[in-house]
């Protein structure tokens, strides 16, 4: 083990991007994670971590710039740390996440050089995001080129990099639509104009918390969801009136109400201000009807070639049931029923469900049943309830990955076919541990690069039965 210490300086070539990100480089086989490095530069590094197993480092100079370097579209790069590789090469960066992947399949699953059949580029790359969350703050961060005294108790943006308390203000987003950045822009200085003052973590006092913004790409209606901490109608009314005058492009505006502590996006009681209380989005030959709160694929684009990946594993020449494990809204769970004879679908949110069955409605689908279930012990209590066993069995769960009670269950089901969707890679392959134990064969994997400039990582696998 080499002998480092915190604080220490040292030269480092890195080699390659780890899971998560941050650069990684290696001096006689110890691993040190370099925080906002690229494979192929040198640097200066300084140690601010050491464990048994590895360190971590930042960067102090860079001696030689990477070959894979590229200047870095967002003004706010590197700060943000929403896009912690903006200035890789894009193509570099799908080699990395191929990596990372291959890397995590052999080491975790033990499967001796593990290759990625397929990553499936994205495109576009910027400007890509249907669904952006900015927070309220009365405690900007400040950057350092910033003069002393300035001010700082008003911020629209996104959260420090490990900092729950600061948020740097944000004028411009290069991964969602342009209309995106002017919306913000104009409710920042329309909330400093009207005295709606921004919500404080720290003592819980203010009235906004949380500015999110849905585009339906494939039908340019776009929803603002504005959360606030309590009802006011009479100072929102007139602010929302000036916002949709000014931007045509907006259809909904609804305003979430979150009275709890709790630093989340969502309230307990939702008001429709303008417009209807949903956004539609086309995939294909599919309309969804979106709420506020909905989970959604975020990369509209790419999530047609998600699905094209999902339903090309499927037959539709015969006469197949399938099961669709956390449908979510149920967009999976359609473009299925369009090629098998039946689609049993599952998911523990009731919005989602409910969303899923308007969207079924909507749709004139009716091969498809939505259930809400707690997938951890549902088929513990319940087994199949009377439905017949599945031929093909879809999961996209979160990224926690499956309950090992659901992993358990899931060969039971003698589905010939598992496809596992996941977002992120290291859960995916402890779960096809089991899967592989238990008598299916990890067939292909394909990556479907639904979050370019990111570390996220979205891949289909296909198991079959042996």
């Amino acid at each position: 083990m080499l002998d480092l210490k915190k604080g220490q300086e040292i030269e480092l070539q890195i080699d390659d991007l780890a899971y998560g990100g941050k650069g990684l480089s290696r001096l006689n086989n110890f691993v040190i994670f370099v925080e906002k490095a690229i494979p192929g530069q040198k640097v200066l590094a300084y140690i601010t971590k050491k464990k048994k197993g590895f360190a971590e480092a930042k960067i102090k100079e860079i001696i030689s710039e990477s070959p894979f370097f590229t200047d870095p579209k967002c003004s706010h790069f590197p700060t943000c740390g929403g896009c912690k590789t903006q200035q890789l090469l894009y193509k570099e960066q799908l080699n990395q996440k191929k990596k990372q992947v291959e890397k995590i399949f052999e080491k975790q699953v033990g499967l001796d050089k593990f290759k990625v059949d397929q990553i499936i580029e994205a495109d576009p790359i910027f400007n890509y995001r249907n669904k952006m969350e900015f927070t309220f703050s009365k405690n900007r961060w400040i950057l350092e080129e910033e003069p002393l005294g300035v001010e700082s108790d008003f911020a629209l943006g996104m959260h420090i990099p490990r900092r729950w308390d600061k948020i740097l203000d944000i004028d411009s987003c290069d991964i969602m639509p342009s209309v995106g950045s002017k919306i913000v822009n104009f409710v920042r200085d329309l909330s400093k104009k009207s005295s709606l003052k921004p919500y404080d973590q720290k003592t819980h006092i203010g009235f906004l918390r949380y500015l999110m913004l849905r585009f339906g790409q494939n039908t340019n209606e776009l929803m603002v969801n504005i959360v606030t901490a309590y009802e006011d109608l009479d100072r929102l009314v007139p602010f929302v009136s000036q916002l949709t005058s000014e931007f045509s492009e907006i259809t909904t505006v609804v305003n979430n109400i979150n009275t709890r502590k709790a630093d989340v996006s969502f309230g307990e009681k939702e008001i429709l201000l303008y417009g209807q209380p949903v956004l539609k989005e086309k995939l294909k030959n599919l309309t969804f009807q979106i709420s506020s709160n909905s989970f959604f694929q975020t990369n509209t684009h790419m999530a047609e070639k998600l699905y094209d990946v999902i339903l090309d594993e499927v037959d539709s020449s015969s006469n197949e049931i399938a099961y669709d494990l956390y449908c979510g809204a149920g967009s999976i769970s359609l473009f299925l029923a369009q090629k098998v004879k039946f689609v049993y679908a599952f998911d523990i949110i009731v919005s989602s469900i409910e969303n899923a069955e308007e969207n079924a409605l909507y749709n004139n689908v009716e091969n498809v049943d939505f259930k809400v279930a707690n997938l951890d012990t549902y088929f513990d209590n319940h087994r199949l309830s009377g439905r017949p066993k599945p031929d093909i069995v879809v999961v996209d769960p979160p990224r926690s990955g499956m309950h090992k009670k659901m992993t358990s269950f899931l060969p039971r089901l003698q589905a010939k076919k598992i496809i596992y969707v996941s977002c992120n890679p290291t859960t995916q392959a402890r779960d096809a541990q089991i899967l592989l134990d238990k008598g299916y064969d990890l067939e292909k994997l394909t990556i479907v690069d639904m979050f370019p400039h990111t570390p996220h990582i979205e891949s289909v696998g296909i198991f079959t039965k042996k």
